[in-house]
Order: structure tokens, then C-alpha cells, then sequence
């Protein structure tokens, strides 16, 4: 019996879901902030998430979790 490798396609990938995912709670909390009579602290931390998810899909798709 042969191997079978899983291919993903069309970023339906591991690090594609886990970017989008953060990118997605960035973009929330730093509305939520905004719209708190713009709490900076809050901001910032939704900026930092947005800033932090294609490190992480970058990272796991060189591990192999990504997309050919």
C-alpha cells in the first residue's frame, strides 16, 4: 500500500483557515475598540492581530500545512 499525501486546494488549508481566522478577530477587536469611544489599548491589540496573521499562515505553510 502507497502513501497517500493530502493536497489542499484553493487555500482551503490549515494555514490559510488559521490566517483568516486571526485576521478576522483583529478586525473585530479593533472595531469593538474603535467603537468603544475609540479605546486605543483595544485598537492597537486588533492591529497587532491583523499584523500577526499572515505570520502565522506564512509559517505554518512553510511547515506544510499550506497550499502548494
Amino acid at each position: 500500500m502507497t502513501a497517500h499525501e493530502e493536497k489542499y486546494h484553493h487555500g482551503r488549508s490549515p494555514a490559510g483557515w488559521a490566517s483568516s481566522v486571526i485576521a478576522i478577530i483583529g478586525a473585530l477587536v479593533g472595531t469593538v475598540g474603535f467603537l468603544m469611544n475609540i479605546s486605543w489599548p483595544v485598537v492597537i491589540v486588533g492591529f497587532a492581530l491583523l499584523i500577526v496573521a499572515p505570520i502565522v499562515g506564512g509559517t505554518l505553510r512553510k511547515m506544510g500545512y499550506g497550499t502548494e
